[in-house]
């Protein structure tokens, strides 16, 4: 006997969900692992330097992500360009008129440049906020802020590379 808990699917009930997913045209967007389209397209992308320690840390995770994609070796296809906006606003104050609390906000403007013609062919943006404790510990602050800093170029570099990946999947030619 087969008892369903809330929110889990009957066994009986999956093989029909997945094959009427399989209809509605949705395609994995690596199909093909390393060698599909899109990850050649991936790792034909070079990473403009961008200025600044967040600079740094979102250039690293950015070819960290391209990279990955084991295309090394190629001419580069395409040029991304970043400028970066980081950002730390206090929030809360404490009865001294401390602050309590901190925003650090960063946001990327990035341009996917086509390296043979020099049209730029993605123009987004992508973002993302952390909070931030503000303790009695001037280092500890400082080592949140740090880390809030390297965990918001990780993210901010994820959306990148989606926004990449699906401009790449929308631009390879229908498969046969």
């Amino acid at each position: 006997m087969t008892r369903a808990l809330p929110g889990l699917l009957l066994p009986g009930v999956i093989v029909p969900l997945s094959l009427a997913l399989a209809g509605c045209g949705l395609k994995p967007l690596y199909a093909g692992g390393t060698s599909s389209p899109v990850a050649a397209t991936l790792g034909s992308v070079d990473v403009a330097p961008i200025q600044g320690k967040s600079g740094w840390l979102m250039a690293n995770a950015l070819r960290d992500r391209l990279g990955a994609m084991g295309q090394g070796g190629t001419a580069a296809r395409y040029r991304l360009t970043v400028r970066l906006d980081d950002d730390i606003v206090g929030l809360g104050t404490r009865t001294d008129d401390s602050i309590a609390r901190e925003r650090r906000t960063l946001r990327a403007r990035y341009q996917l440049i086509d390296a043979a013609q020099g049209t730029v062919v993605v123009d987004a943006t992508a973002g993302s906020d952390a909070g931030i404790d503000v303790v009695g510990s001037e280092y500890a602050t400082i080592a949140a802020e740090n880390t809030a800093l390297e965990r918001l170029s990780e993210t901010v570099a994820d959306q990148i590379v989606a926004r990449l990946a699906l401009y790449a999947r929308r631009t390879q030619p229908p498969a046969p």
